[in-house]
């Protein structure tokens, strides 16, 4: 995983043993049944009170199972912190009270003030019990957003991306987001957030595998730096120039013709030798047109994994009122670990979610133009793998190709003025680099 500003490591809680451990499974579901049944009745303007599952789904936009999962991941954390909170009936708060109080207030995206009036509590008390929930979540729920870490793992991925639109031996797909604020005017490191359509914003960058689950994200950055910018800061980007990553086996497109691991993304990023893009350009040749078309289909999975995160987490969706800088990018971490635990669960709740890939609306796809040579060949490989054009053919079109390569070199002098420009505001916006890498895992 990336790094992920304002998170830090902190210790482990030491294990305490757990009380009536010795409960049986059934007891231990009654006991959830009545929780439901209690809070359901205190909660105010949300939903009358049912025992149906749809209408646990409807406020807290998971199943029951994924919940009593939650609940137990973060259980020997939120308890072993003493607060004595109490509803305004003067009763206890239980671990399922905050759970539920801390994902409906990340799932509505409602004001403390709201969510507090919901559930008869105080706006103070749905700060601090969210804020133990998203710590929680950190220590407890990073296993859920992870690299593959192994052979047969990888091989899957590649093979579910293979089939949506045959492109072979890719590994995930790189896209960004931005997160909108709402900051004052008079705040002095207010231009800072300041992006390129006006907004104050965050990014989210995610690497997503073919089921739109997030392998590797980087955010807390502001969302003006340029895609390319954010992907170049990123661990990721290290660990694939340091040949740790992106490392596996090289497929064998035809005699003489092998690739290696690559991930693919827009023209926002740079064509590197595991990073592959689309051509650039609107008229073109059909062996070129018809690689965009497959790639273009293939990126849709990471569209549509940022949209649902936003539609279901939507604390992460609309204009964030004045957050904390440190602890937003906390927020959005726990908010892609809850979108990647709905998942390995397989909870249904996600097949009734609207397949939207609309998840930056308003913002316009800028173009880095930086490239490698690597790349470029790696790209035309495919290109020509998809128009299963014969090896001794192949030469002579790679031969046409050429002059891409003095394009990009033409493209690359002609913008390296804006990047270094990029660079510098990067060092001038921002903390230095290296204490931000001391963040990550």
């Amino acid at each position: 995983m990336g790094p992920v500003r304002g998170l830090k490591k902190r210790r482990k809680i030491e294990k305490k043993p757990e009380e009536n451990a010795s409960a049986s499974g059934s007891s231990e579901k009654e006991r959830s049944v009545d929780w439901w049944e209690e809070l359901s009745k205190k909660m105010n303007g949300l939903q009358s009170p049912s025992k149906g599952v749809d209408k646990f789904k409807s406020v807290f936009k998971i199943s029951r199972k994924t919940f009593n999962y939650i609940c137990s991941l973060v259980k020997e954390d939120m308890m072993a912190k003493r607060g004595g909170f109490t509803f305004s009936n003067g009763k206890p708060v239980s671990l399922e009270d905050q759970v539920a109080v801390a994902l409906r207030r990340l799932s509505s995206g409602e004001s403390l003030v709201t969510v507090g009036d919901s559930f008869g509590l105080h706006h103070s008390t749905v700060s601090q019990l969210t804020w133990r929930f998203v710590e929680a979540m950190e220590e407890r729920g990073l296993h859920h957003l992870q690299w593959p870490s192994t052979e047969a793992e990888m091989t899957q991925i590649k093979s579910k991306f293979e089939k949506i639109q045959g492109l072979p031996n890719c590994c995930g797909v790189v896209d960004a987001t931005h997160i909108m604020m709402c900051l004052p005017s008079s705040e002095p490191a207010g231009k800072v957030w300041l992006d390129h359509e006006k907004n104050y914003s965050m990014v989210l960058q995610a690497i997503v595998d073919p089921e739109m689950r997030f392998r590797d994200i980087v955010t807390g950055w502001p969302g003006k730096l340029e895609d390319w910018l954010v992907f170049q800061s990123s661990n990721f980007r290290k660990l694939c120039d340091n040949g740790e990553r992106l490392n596996g086996k090289k497929v064998e497109l035809s005699e003489g013709s092998e690739i290696r691991e690559y991930i693919i993304g827009d023209l926002g990023y740079p064509l590197l030798p595991y990073l592959v893009i689309p051509y650039e350009g609107k008229e073109l040749p059909e062996l070129r047109a018809e690689f965009n078309k497959r790639h273009s289909a293939t990126r849709l999975v990471a569209h549509r994994a940022l949209a649902r995160l936003k539609e279901m987490w939507k604390i992460i969706q609309g204009v964030m009122w004045r957050p904390d800088k440190h602890k937003l990018p906390r927020i959005i971490l726990v908010c892609c670990l809850l979108h990647n635990i709905v998942i390995d669960l397989e909870d249904d709740v996600q097949d009734e979610m609207p397949l939207s890939h609309d998840h930056d609306s308003g913002y316009r796809q800028r173009i880095c133009g930086s490239v490698d040579i690597k790349g470029v060949h790696l790209r035309d490989k495919l290109s020509l793998y998809f128009a299963r054009v014969p090896v001794n053919q192949s030469y002579q079109m790679m031969t046409d190709l050429n002059g891409i390569q003095m394009e990009a070199s033409s493209l690359l002098t002609s913008r390296c003025e804006v990047q270094n420009s990029c660079s510098h505001e990067l060092l001038r916006c921002q903390p230095a680099l290296e204490k931000v890498m001391a963040l990550s895992h």
